[in-house]
């Protein structure tokens, strides 16, 4: 659950009619620039590392499980892997997240090779992690062409198709997690401290692990907007500011590792996973977004509800009538059905309104006087299993397609919609299979993802699916309780 927002806003870098902008203000397109340049930067890159001491380099992308993958290399190798790549199996495309291995009818078995570029401008030095910088990747093929299962492409692709539009986006992803102590049993978390929910007993008993948290993300570079203990036991949540969402997804992806690390210098253990405890609230990893066209929100200043623009509202009604298929990229494990239940915060139904924190869309205006440029709406119903990829990616194709088509959104709904009668509001798939119906029914993301990469996350959730579907809820959270 959650209380806070994201607020959205322009930035001088935000695209425009010429095209999405990327770091540097260079052209933010899939294909690899020359050589040369990928060199000077990687130098120019390794220089700012070497002055903050950093040995090595870690390059991570996320598989369709939800899993971050890395491969890494020494500070004196990243030119040469920005000049040629990392040796990366396209095989890592149906990893489960158990390890397990799938195939698809495109992607899989043991043969064939892909590069892995890091993305050099996006380098940091890790806080936690002395001697250790993180950077995201991309995947090419050998040849140098974009691989068309790689999901920070697929992101970067609907960023552009939005810009092509003339519009830019801002987003940001919250990251909720439950801290254990890392001498527990594998089974039975036992978590550092037991105050109340939301408590400030909770920040008072872990406030030198959460003032190292804080740091670390500021050493980093990351603006926090907020960090608070959450409902479950050991639960806290942490607000990033927004950015563009190819930079939101790879933001969270960096707060993650960062509290991983932090959590593991202190003695704990840290778990994104969806449920920690079978019937306990779960980590929520909420999308926040905001739709812009020359400099204003087009969430404020419209006809339409609350403010609403004519093309907010129908990249909303978009975003709204695709949840069903968008779980299968927001709501990646099995396990994140168990989280998904009503009156719990979660966005079990398919349903907006505005402050409903039991919509799976819920509309955020801000406080009067900042809403031209506080005002975005908030995906409920995704967790941090979710590759944030394809979340981010997704909802934009979603979006632009309910934006093309004019939609209007249905009626808000008010206060609880599980004391609603029956039938009122549609609940949302309650496991994988219904939600595998919904996306194999959408040509909006079959065409977005394109087959290869359509195929694989297909081929990942009904592996999945079909992984746990005996499971009992609790034989489902051991299972994933410390994959995320």
């Amino acid at each position: 659950m959650t209380t806070g927002t994201v607020a959205a806003g322009p930035t001088a870098s935000a695209p425009g009619p010429a095209g999405p902008v990327g770091p540097g203000g260079r052209p933010a397109a899939v294909a690899l620039p020359p050589r040369a340049e990928r060199a000077e930067r990687a130098e120019q890159a390794a220089d700012r590392l070497r002055t903050a001491a950093v040995d090595a380099v870690a390059v991570t992308w996320v598989d369709n499980a939800g899993i971050a993958r890395v491969k890494a290399v020494p500070l004196g190798g990243l030119v040469h892997a920005a000049e040629w790549g990392i040796g990366a199996a396209p095989c890592f495309d149906v990893f489960l997240a158990d390890d397990a291995i799938t195939t698809s009818p495109i992607i899989g078995g043991p043969t064939g090779d892909l590069r892995l570029y890091p993305d050099v401008e996006r380098a940091v030095p890790l806080a936690a992690q002395p001697g250790w910088a993180w950077a995201p990747g991309e995947r090419h093929t050998q040849e140098g062409a974009p691989h068309p299962g790689c999901q920070r492409l697929f992101a970067r692709r609907m960023e552009a198709a939005a810009a092509a539009r003339g519009l830019s986006l801002k987003a940001g992803i919250e990251v909720e997690w439950v801290v254990a102590l890392a001498g527990a049993p594998q089974d039975e978390p036992l978590y550092p401290t037991h105050g109340p929910a939301y408590g400030m007993h909770r920040l008072t008993d872990l406030s030198d692990y959460l003032r190292d948290v804080l740091r670390g993300l500021g050493e980093q570079g990351l603006t926090v907007l907020q960090i608070h203990p959450e409902y479950a036991p050991g639960q806290f949540e942490v607000s990033v500011a927004p950015e563009g969402p190819v930079g939101a997804a790879d933001t969270s992806v960096l707060v993650r590792h960062t509290i991983r690390a932090v959590s593991s210098r202190h003695g704990l253990r840290a778990s994104f996973a969806p449920v920690v405890e079978a019937g306990a609230v779960g980590n929520g990893g909420h999308l926040h977004l905001s739709l812009w066209r020359d400099g204003h929100n087009l969430g404020r200043g419209g006809p339409g509800p609350h403010g609403l623009t004519a093309e907010a509202e129908g990249f909303l009604a978009g975003v709204l009538g695709a949840l069903p298929e968008l779980l299968v990229l927001g709501c990646s494990s099995p396990a994140g059905y168990l989280r998904l239940v009503p009156s719990h915060w979660a966005g079990a139904y398919q349903c907006w309104g505005l402050e409903n924190r039991e919509a799976a869309l819920r509309l955020v205006t801000g406080s009067t006087g900042e809403r031209s440029s506080a005002a975005n709406a908030e995906v409920k119903c995704f967790d941090p299993s979710a590759n944030p990829y394809l979340a981010v990616g997704g909802v934009i194709a979603a979006g632009l397609a309910g934006l093309d088509q004019r939609l209007a959104l249905p009626p808000e709904f008010t206060g609880d919609p599980a004391a609603a009668a029956p039938g009122t509001v549609p609940r949302l798939p309650q496991g994988p299979a219904e939600a595998l119906a919904a996306y194999e029914r959408s040509a909006v993301l079959r065409e977005a993802l394109g087959e290869p990469l359509y195929e694989a996350v297909l081929a990942v959730r009904r592996a999945e699916g079909e992984q746990y579907a005996a499971a009992t809820p609790e034989q489902l959270v051991a299972a994933t309780r410390w994959r995320f």
